[in-house]
């Protein structure tokens, strides 16, 4: 028994002990814990609120083309001496791109020349000769026929040697070599192709909705979405008269390239139509908004405490909000020192 009773105020000892421990080790550590004083001014940063002009910047996305390019084949067929130049080539208007073989045509030619000697002469000698009534008049006609069809099957010969130098119908570079020396060329096998990107198409796709902001000769920048930074003058050439499949029409600016042509057809970009009107908005920096997205907040200074104020968020600028409601012109809105800010926190203005 007394065994017993010994045991008992043992662990009621112990259990006293723990409960003393314990209770000394909450009041340090409530003694350690910052007791926040909620009456304490908040230092914070703020900004009065004011009314801007807002110029509405409407992009629209659309794909480079090039103002001109063409696949070149020849005129005549014959086997290809010569290729002048490579892909990648830059040519000029006129330059001589392809050489066919035309050895066969000179010697047609040299033939047709020994002809037509022969031809003049006869017209000479029968001329002289109808002139003295000995030979039939006839006689000189034919003659003279004969030289016209020399004549012009001289010419013939002449164009085919010429069209044998396969020329670049315009200034432009070589975008595609589709044949090599030895290879047989005939009309309609393209050779070539030739594109010309020193001045560039710009095609957009607008609703009906958007068309009317856009007429012929307007101009505005376009920007290629790999270099943003290039500014490109563009003017508009053509406002499409009928819808696409897509329910959309197409607009067209006529776009100066690069010196160093670094737009390249078939790149993306956008063509910034700026709205020339504009209305006075409440703007305020974007760091101010708190809250959430779905009901955005910012704190105003009223008499020395922060007012949590629900506002409407009608568009973003980089980092700026444009509000459409919730506050005024003149007030102040808290930019910065959001820590240990609360509803009706007293606050120190910066």
């Amino acid at each position: 028994m007394l065994k017993r009773i010994s045991l008992i105020v043992i662990s009621v000892g112990i259990i006293a002990l723990v409960v003393i421990r314990l209770v000394n080790n909450k009041d340090t550590t409530q003694k350690r814990v910052y007791q926040y004083n909620k009456e304490q001014a908040v230092p914070v940063k703020g900004d009065t609120v004011k009314m801007e002009t807002i110029h509405p910047d409407n992009l629209y996305s659309g794909l480079f083309e090039p103002n001109k390019e063409t696949r070149i084949s020849a005129e005549v067929q014959g086997k290809i001496n010569e290729v002048l130049v490579d892909l990648g080539s830059v040519v000029k208007k006129g330059q001589v791109l392809i050489r066919l073989d035309n050895a066969l045509l000179k010697l047609q030619l040299q033939s047709i020349n020994i002809q037509i000697e022969g031809l003049e002469a006869d017209v000479k000698r029968y001329t002289v000769l109808a002139h003295a009534d000995a030979v039939q008049g006839i006689q000189l006609e034919k003659s003279q026929l004969g030289l016209k069809a020399a004549l012009v099957q001289k010419d013939i010969l002449l164009e085919q040697i010429n069209k044998s130098a396969i020329r670049s119908p315009f200034a432009g570079m070589v975008t595609a070599k589709l044949t090599e020396v030895g290879a047989f060329a005939a009309p309609g096998v393209p050779l070539l192709q030739i594109t010309d990107i020193s001045i560039l198409k710009f095609t957009v796709n607008v609703t009906e909705n958007d068309l009317n902001k856009f007429s012929l000769n307007q101009l505005s920048n376009v920007t290629a979405d790999v270099y943003p930074e290039i500014l490109l003058p563009g003017k508009i050439d053509m406002v499409g008269s009928k819808a696409n499949m897509g329910n959309s029409f197409p607009v067209q600016f006529s776009v100066s390239n690069t010196p160093d042509f670094k737009i390249k057809s078939g790149m993306f970009g956008k063509v910034d139509m700026k709205n020339e009107g504009g209305e006075k908005k409440i703007v305020i920096p974007a760091s101010a908004i708190v809250g959430t997205n779905i009901q955005p907040q910012v704190y105003i200074v009223k008499m020395g405490r922060a007012v949590l104020q629900n506002v409407t968020i009608s568009d973003r600028i980089e980092n700026k909000v444009i509000l459409s409601n919730g506050l005024n012109e003149g007030d102040i809105v808290i930019i910065n020192g959001f820590i240990n800010l609360f509803d009706g926190a007293n606050v120190n203005l910066k």
